[in-house]
């Protein structure tokens, strides 16, 4: 499997970079749901419970290779799905 690098812009992840799987045309997907309990999503706590990130796939690469993700929304766990 190939694997490209993603920026993910704004949201909880805001400036984190990742790796995503490429998909059949070589980028990354359009839209991909980071949960809070991913490393780079923020930490549910105390009144902050556990939520999904959704992240679109903006068009082209940026001059370092790296696509970006914008941030769409958070919903509860399992709503983006």
């Amino acid at each position: 499997m190939e694997w490209v690098s993603v920026r993910f812009a704004g949201g909880p992840a805001d400036g984190a970079t990742r790796q995503l799987p490429a998909g059949p045309g070589g980028g990354p997907p359009r839209r991909w749901v980071l949960n809070s309990r991913d490393g780079h999503a923020g930490q549910p706590g105390p009144g902050r419970p556990c939520a999904d990130h959704l992240y679109e796939l903006r068009p082209g690469q940026d001059a370092d290779g790296c696509w970006t993700m914008a941030f769409v929304r958070s919903d509860p766990v399992g709503m983006t799905e």
